[in-house]
This record gives C-alpha cells, structure tokens and sequence, in this order.
C-alpha cells in the first residue's frame, strides 16, 4: 500500500457509491497488521517474532507493575494500560494515589473504549498506546484549530443555534477535550466509536469537527431550550446513547458535504 486512501479503499469505495461506514468494525482490529503505526514491521515474516517480543514486553511491564503495587488483580484494565504507558515512557507517578495529568485522563479515556473493542489484551495495550502516539503526533498543530472549524461549519449549518451558543457565553465552554482530545471516548458507545476512529486512523481529524457538529443539530430542541453555558455543557458531555450511530452516519454526509472525499485530509 503506497498511500492512505489506499489503506482505507474498502470504505472510499463504498462511501462513493452511498454506503456509509461498511465494515469499519473490523479496522480498528487490523491496526496491529499496518506498519504505519509501527507496532509490526513491514516483512510479514517478522510478524510472529515482532509479537512475541511485544507479548514479552508487556507482560515484563505488567510484572513490574505488580511488584511495585501500582496495579494488582482488581485494576481495571484501562487504568493497567495507562501504568503501563506510564512507565514506559518514565512518567509513572510516585504513588498510584497521585492525581492524573490531563494527558493521562486522554488516555484512560481511550483505553477505556479500546478494552470494550480489542479482547486480548496484549493487542489493546499496543493499539491504544500507538494511536495515542499517532494521534498527538500527526495532528498536534490541527488539534488547536478544532473548535474554531467546529463554530465555523456550525455556523454555516445552523447559524440560529451557534447565536444561541454566543448568547449563552457557552461557545467557550463546549466539551471541547472530550470532542476533540479524547476523540469522543466517554462520550459515544464504541459501537460508533470504531467508524469515527477509522476515519481519524487513516488520516482525518476533522471528521471530530463533524460529529460535533451533528450532535449540536441532533439535539438542537434540547440545546435551544437551555440558557445557560454550565447547562449546555453538561447536556452536550452526556448525550442520550441511542442517537449516537445516527449522529455519526450523519456526520459522515457533513464531512463529504463540506470537504468532499476527505480521505486523508487534516
């Protein structure tokens, strides 16, 4: 595969053609195959190998981890990962009683989602610790210009309700960090989740932009009817659940709408 649309074909093709979304499911479970994100090397013969040193790995890091206290039997699992990454990138805390830096509430966050879509665990750990990575460093400079394209788009969709948003001080104090640095983990079920993530994965943040968007006009009676920025906030941080794979279908047609077939653009 010489590009990313090509990495990403099955879902161009289909999304082309007026399906939206087909198969996604299964991406974020082929991440360990495609040696962009580094965690195999190219030469599939390696593979077996390369994952044996990283089925090692971990349980090296997780048998350290023990030995110190800071997980045991009763962790969670995502709060595993994230001592895990911790201390792998030498940013364990002291104590596991310390409290958490605002990049390690992204990645429990995330973690947390992935251990609800990846069943072994060893696999999970590699895929969330490399989209972490992939993330911050692939869109560290477009991530601040998120909410701006959010109040942009938002605008030319409904300029009646981001008035309201104006009017209630709130534009400001949208779940800016859950929508865009979280990338929707503790907000949408992973269910939809996995078809936002795919598109993030194979070289789009601002689909981030258009699901926000669409949540904003899914639940626009709801956020009209609210006059106050802490009540609009809170609203937007827990949104009913039943709508979510709707918003994102939804999302999907925003995103071709406003920037066409957007296979890798930023």
């Amino acid at each position: 595969m010489t590009d990313d649309s090509q990495r990403n074909f099955r879902s161009v093709y289909y999304e082309k053609v007026g399906f939206r979304g087909v198969e996604e499911k299964k991406s974020l479970e082929i991440l360990l195959k495609d040696d962009r994100l580094g965690i195999l090397p190219p030469h599939h013969d390696s593979h077996a190998q390369v994952m044996a040193y990283r089925k090692d790995q971990y349980s090296d890091v997780l048998h350290a981890l023990t030995v110190v206290r800071f997980v045991s039997d009763a962790t969670p699992q995502g709060e595993v990962y994230l001592r895990m990454y911790q201390l792998e990138s030498g940013r364990l805390p002291r104590s596991p009683s310390f409290p958490l830096e605002p990049e390690d509430e992204v990645f429990l966050a995330i973690a947390k989602a992935m251990a609800e879509m990846v069943e072994d665990s060893v696999d999970c750990y590699w895929i969330t610790r490399c989209f972490v990575k992939q993330f911050n460093n692939k869109y560290r400079d477009a991530l601040p210009q998120l909410p701006k394209a959010f109040e942009q788009y938002l605008n030319l969709e409904d300029s009646r309700l981001l008035s309201h948003l104006k009017t209630c001080s709130a534009v400001s104090k949208l779940p800016y960090d859950l929508w865009f640095k979280r990338c929707f983990a503790g907000c949408l079920p992973e269910s939809s989740l996995q078809r936002v993530w795919d598109k993030v994965v194979s070289g789009s943040c601002k689909i981030l932009v258009f699901v926000a968007v669409e949540i904003l006009l899914t639940f626009k009676i709801k956020v009209m009817a609210l006059n106050s920025a802490e009540k609009i906030t809170k609203f937007l941080e827990n949104i009913p659940q039943d709508s979510s794979d709707a918003i994102v279908s939804k999302a999907i047609d925003l995103w071709h709408k406003h920037c066409g077939t957007p296979v890798h653009s930023a």
